[in-house]
């Protein structure tokens, strides 16, 4: 079964005054939705494929054939990190607290979250062109912050991302052009920290 643009769980005003709603558009419904589309495509020479998740599919690239493996990477990248993106954040201020296990995680791994964000805004004001920043949990349980480029996926690196921030020019310029660091800024905004906790209680 081919893979879905899986439904918003908000309207894209939702995260006013934060993200603009007309990007939100563009992103999920153009970028997102093509990411999808040429994912399904390079898929279609091997339809068994269909029946993998995309995360094993992006956990072990070299199971992929050769002739379709830059494109799994590539589109497959983009259409999971964009999945996880959206998940990241929400419109409900309830879920937006720091608490749980991901709290105390935090807190004992980088200092506090001060020092995480600081960190994590660091690493993201670094990340040179297009690209990601992500907090993972490694194969030990540990966390870390890691960045990657274009549409690669820390999966592929033996690392499970439970948050992530999306650093491509087309999910902020409309509303802030070349200002990514009052994107980031506004990004801290709506972090879901809610399904983080549950994110990092599955994996660590």
């Amino acid at each position: 079964m081919a893979f879905e643009l899986p439904k918003l769980a908000y309207g894209y005003s939702a995260l006013e005054p934060w993200l603009d709603a007309k990007t939100m558009e563009i992103h999920y419904s153009k970028h997102h939705k093509t990411y999808c589309d040429k994912l399904n495509v390079a898929l279609e020479k091997y339809p068994e494929l269909f029946k993998k998740k995309i995360e094993e599919l992006l956990e072990d690239l070299e199971k992929v054939p050769g002739d379709i493996r830059t494109a799994v990477k590539n589109m497959g990248g983009g259409y999971y990190n964009h999945n996880l993106y959206w998940e990241s954040m929400t419109d409900d201020a309830g879920k937006r607290k720091l608490w749980g296990d991901i709290k105390r995680a935090i807190e004992e791994t980088f200092g506090g979250f001060e020092e995480f964000k600081k960190d994590f805004t660091t690493s993201s004001l670094a990340r040179f062109g297009s690209g990601w920043v992500w907090l993972v949990v490694k194969k030990d349980g540990g966390l870390e912050i890691v960045s990657t480029g274009n549409q690669d996926c820390p999966l592929s690196e033996g690392k499970t991302p439970i948050l992530c921030i999306d650093l491509w020019e087309h999910a902020y310029y409309l509303k802030f052009q070349n200002r990514r660091n009052e994107f980031i800024e506004a990004w801290w905004n709506v972090i879901n920290w809610e399904r983080v906790d549950e994110l990092y209680c599955e994996f660590s």
